[in-house]
């Protein structure tokens, strides 16, 4: 999982910036995804990243990717070809959507760390093994919409809040997340049989698939269709071809 982003040309002038910490106080964080939403409320509601951060998430600029810490428009000059390095498979789990997992993020985790215009919601916790630090991360579907009237912070709130109370959320769950994941957060090396184990006692039961990721490929696919693609659908197909 490589540690510096790749960011694409934003829609205003500015590009966005690199690798920001997520928390107030908090060491910049080498993470996978780090695709920082700061793309204009209306554009970013039509191009869901992946990654980002609180302090970033409404200045202009664009989604940033975790590749090979290359920024689009910053490349080689012409005739110049840089190898393609090899995949890096990094240990993952997965859980698709569904109220009891919506529950349990918010009993067990509560309020996310990072909540972003184009979806994502992320929570840090030191849930590996050996207190290692995970990156939990709650994917929006392709294409995500937020739901009107509610703030970006307040999504996953009063989504959690209203599945649990019985009461119509802000949107149907299919039309928000499809799915959570968790990963190392600062690339430590880990397998993903434990890193399985300390999730499931984490979150509270079994994900739907576990094993080696690789989060490059996943990331040149949603660029290539600028949103359009589902992450979790991308990481099941890896996780169980």
């Amino acid at each position: 999982m490589d540690s510096h982003p790749r960011v694409w040309a934003s829609v205003g002038a500015e590009k966005a910036p690199w690798n920001q910490a997520s928390v107030a106080g908090e060491k910049s964080t080498p993470r996978a995804y780090e695709w920082t939403a700061t793309i204009c409320d209306e554009a970013a509601a039509a191009i869901p990243s992946i990654h980002g951060n609180r302090s970033a998430q409404t200045s202009p600029g664009g989604p940033a990717t975790a590749v090979r810490g290359r920024v689009r428009g910053q490349g080689p000059p012409p005739g110049i070809t840089l190898s393609k390095e090899p995949a890096r498979l990094v240990a993952a789990a997965v859980w698709r959507a569904q109220p009891k997992l919506i529950a349990a993020l918010d009993e067990r985790f509560g309020e996310p760390v990072d909540a972003y215009v184009n979806g994502s919601q992320v929570w840090l916790r030191e849930d590996g093994p050996g207190g290692i630090l995970l990156e939990w991360r709650l994917h929006p579907v392709g294409g995500y919409r937020r739901p009107p009237g509610v703030d970006t912070y307040e999504v996953f709130s009063a989504t959690a809040l209203a599945l649990a109370s019985g009461e119509q959320p802000p949107a149907p769950l299919d039309q928000l997340w499809d799915g959570l994941e968790v990963f190392a957060a600062y690339d430590d090396d880990i397998e993903p049989q434990p890193l399985t184990a300390a999730a499931v006692l984490a979150i509270g039961f079994e994900p739907d698939a576990s094993g080696l990721v690789d989060h490059e490929t996943i990331a040149d696919r949603w660029e290539r269709t600028r949103g359009a693609v589902s992450i979790i659908a991308n990481l099941l197909d890896q996780l169980t071809s």
